[in-house]
């Protein structure tokens, strides 16, 4: 079809795609994805653990809302008494993982794809899940005047956050379920995978560039508050409606050598559930406080609003559904078939929960030795 003919709203959806690469090509140059510079927070009080300070690292999103409210309201410094948190952010998983490795952070909050990616890649060396943080959190939302059922999903344009990142395996395994193809490189096939960074899902939303995204929170309500509609929530796929979204990760030679500082962030973070869990409305406007420190603009109501109720706050880090999703990342032609042994030391957290009266939790029989 010549240019001319094309109307002008499709002449700027085309526009839109095709600059797209050139959009994260700039953000990549600007160091989007990068470790944020540390923030030291209010001076540590009481008697000093094993280490002077503890290097935190987190990604400013809702799904990591036990860091973000436990920094903002001090809880995890309180548990740390005279030892000293600072803080980093991330806003995507590799880059998190890139600097545990780098002996840039110590201990971090991040979803079960990084941290598989990060102990698979390293031959289970350089990190181990110690907690769970959140479960759920995740929809694909669609833009309803293309799509109003599974069906009508085929031959759309569906946005991931990242190639190979934890919803990218998500859609992949549920496009596979429909009986669809799918290439897991490319993103080509009867669907299309157009990986999109979270920032940037909104505006191609709005331009038409793609059809709707499988994404977390609070992206999908942003996009809800864009005029998609929400077709499905992944928690609705996993028996109990549970499967892991953010984990706690240390890196072993810190578990190692500060075993003391490590238990003390895990009771923060479980003191910091618990206080999420019985303060919904308070807990919502921590994590925005939070998130408008670190980003300069807080959510609006009606996306919080909407985010907040599919988000559970658990210190179970479910470690069956990490392995369910290894399986998928495996099945989607995105990962070898791993060795996952090791991963988890739930030690520490296990020790918390028998201080406060709690059952242990499991780790699917891939604990450390």
């Amino acid at each position: 079809m010549p240019a001319t003919s094309l109307t002008p709203a499709l002449r700027r959806g085309l526009a839109a795609v095709a600059a797209l690469p050139l959009v994260i090509g700039v953000l990549a140059s600007c160091g989007y994805g990068s470790q944020a510079p540390k923030e030291t927070r209010a001076q540590a009080k009481g008697e000093k653990l094993s280490a002077d300070r503890v290097r935190l690292g987190y990604f400013p999103n809702l799904t990591h809302a036990t860091a973000l409210v436990g920094d903002q309201e001090g809880i995890i410094q309180k548990e740390l008494g005279g030892t000293q948190l600072e803080v980093s952010t991330f806003n995507a998983g590799p880059s998190e993982i890139e600097a545990l490795n780098a002996d840039s952070i110590d201990i971090g909050f991040i979803g079960p794809s990084p941290a598989i990616n990060g102990f698979v890649k390293s031959k289970g060396e350089n990190l181990r899940i110690v907690g769970g943080a959140a479960s759920g959190g995740v929809k694909l939302v669609v833009n309803p005047d293309r799509i109003t059922s599974v069906a009508d999903v085929r031959g759309k344009r569906i946005a991931t956050p990242q190639h190979g990142n934890t919803q990218d395996v998500a859609f992949l395994h549920w496009a596979a379920e429909q009986g669809w193809k799918v290439d897991p490189q490319s993103g080509k096939g009867d669907v299309s995978v157009v990986r999109t960074d979270n920032k940037i899902a909104p505006d191609a939303y709005k331009s038409g560039s793609i059809d709707g995204a499988w994404v977390p929170e609070p992206t999908a309500s942003k996009l809800v508050s864009e005029g998609a509609k929400v077709l499905l929530d992944e928690s609705s796929l996993w028996p109990g409606n549970k499967f892991v979204i953010t984990n706690i990760i240390v890196s072993q030679r810190f578990v190692k050598e500060h075993p003391d500082v490590v238990e003390a962030v895990l009771r923060g973070s479980s003191k910091t559930n618990a206080w999420i869990n019985a303060n919904p409305e308070k807990a919502k406007d921590s994590a925005n406080a939070r998130l408008k420190a670190l980003t300069g603009k807080p959510l609006g109501d009606e996306v919080i609003d909407a985010a907040w109720p599919s988000i559970r706050f658990t210190d179970d880090p479910l470690a069956a559904t990490l392995r369910a999703q290894a399986d998928h990342a495996v099945a989607a032609g995105l990962l070898p078939e791993p060795d996952l042994k090791g991963i988890y030391d739930l030690g520490p957290l296990n020790r918390v929960l028998a201080a406060e009266g709690r059952a242990k939790a499991a780790d699917a029989g891939l604990g450390a030795e």
